[in-house]
């Protein structure tokens, strides 16, 4: 038994590192992309800048100013998605001088120097390194398909050196896995460097950041509002057109029953049997809307349970993965298993998925959910599929919802939500 726990603990941290080392991997190759993009307009801006000394640059100033903006609000979401939310400034200001004399501005700028030249070089080191760990590290499995001539890579910043013996490749080879090694170790600080020009100059200033704050929690509030009426809506529709319709449907048996009785008791036997069945439908309807309110599956058997049940439940076969070591506040649990609720039934009714996985896991603060489908894609919230409601009660929470659902698939939903420290 403790070596079949050993080893499930070596699997689940093997499994860890991958995820980690893969999410890392994408944070440099999005940085990298902002950082190209960042160097292209710190480039244009010293063009601009140098076609000022005769007038022609300031014409185009506020179409660069416009150029970075919309940089730095890419990079703003992308470092929203992994980590604590930057909040985006006002509206650039009218007229060009006051755009350029706006604090706000100036630290993008500042930003489009750095993150262009240093986000670059980082990026660059980041995604070099396990490019050359594959390469050396397979180097002996195709080394004898290549030229005689052949010579190995080494890795960043070493000497290229030839290779003629098997004993030789395969140095190659371990050389590969320790660059493997150096990845796995260095790739998680490389991300936090490279998003660290970001995260210190495109946040708002304190008092700004405050100011935006209470619009943000004005506009969740407000969200939070509507979804509250939302719900109080759909169990007074779901009281009214099941529970309630049955129980008339039982009253008007029993009177019908109690007038039979006299004059035809096999009869009235009959439709007392009828009303006990619709009697029962309406207990479980109303058992339905309270599990819909708060499910007592939560109290008794915790999130992964209620979780579990969801997928026994779900027609498209679904993988639930919870790895959460103590549990939350119960309306963000309560939130959780309906976000997985309504996304299953999204999956099961629009999707055309043949498989769907449920991955639940705690980041610090924050309760991350995830759900992956292999359908056709083509998600939108601006059509009736429950993703606005999704997106409600996430937000009334003060947290994030992102969703990837590119025609032809597949769909990917992530949520984060605070659950405290």
């Amino acid at each position: 038994m403790a070596g079949d726990e050993t080893a499930g603990g070596f699997r689940r941290y093997v499994a860890d590192r991958v995820r980690t080392s893969v999410d890392t991997l994408g944070h440099l190759v999005g940085g990298l992309g902002t950082a190209l993009l960042s160097l292209a307009a710190l480039i244009w801006l010293l063009a601009l800048s140098v076609a000022c000394l005769v007038g022609v640059g300031l014409v185009l100033m506020p179409t660069a100013l416009r150029m970075v903006r919309a940089i730095a609000d890419r990079e703003r979401a992308r470092l929203s998605r992994w980590g604590p939310e930057i909040i985006g400034p006002e509206p650039l200001p009218e007229g060009r001088r006051a755009a350029l004399r706006d604090a706000g501005v100036r630290r993008e700028l500042g930003w489009v120097a750095t993150h262009g030249m240093f986000g670059v070089l980082v990026g660059a080191l980041g995604i070099t390194l396990p490019i050359y760990a594959v390469e050396d590290a397979t180097f002996p499995l195709w080394w004898w398909a290549a030229p005689p001539e052949t010579f190995a890579t080494g890795g960043p910043g070493l000497p290229l050196w030839p290779v003629h013996t098997f004993g030789q490749a395969l140095a190659v080879g371990l050389l590969g896995v320790g660059w493997l090694a150096v990845a796995v170790v260095l790739g998680p600080g490389l991300a936090r460097w490279q998003a660290w020009p970001g995260r210190r100059l495109l946040a708002p200033a304190a008092g700004a950041d405050l100011a935006l704050r209470v619009v943000q929690l004005t506009s969740t509030r407000a969200a939070a509002l509507d979804a509250h009426a939302a719900e109080l809506r759909r169990i007074e529709r779901s009281l009214h057109e099941g529970a309630q319709n049955r129980l008339v449907t039982v009253s008007v048996l029993l009177g019908a029953a109690r007038r039979a009785l006299a004059r035809d008791p096999a009869t009235a036997e009959e439709i007392l049997g009828r009303a006990q069945d619709a009697a029962e439908s309406a207990l479980a309807d109303l058992r339905t809307v309270v599990r819909g309110i708060l499910p007592p599956v939560l109290d008794d058997r915790g999130l992964a349970g209620a979780l579990g049940g969801l997928a026994g439940g779900c027609t498209v076969p679904c993988r639930i993965d919870v790895d959460v070591a103590v549990r939350c506040a119960a309306s963000v649990e309560a939130t959780a298993y309906f976000v997985v609720a309504e996304a299953l039934t999204n999956v099961t009714k629009h999707s055309g998925a043949t498989s769907v996985a449920v991955t639940v896991r705690r980041r610090g603060d924050r309760l991350v959910l995830r759900v992956d489908d292999d359908g056709h894609g083509g998600a939108d919230e601006g059509h009736g599929s429950g993703l606005t409601g999704i997106r409600q009660r996430v937000e009334a929470h003060d947290g994030r919802l992102d969703l990837s659902s590119p025609a032809g698939g597949p769909t990917t939903m992530e949520v984060e939500l605070p659950c405290g420290s």
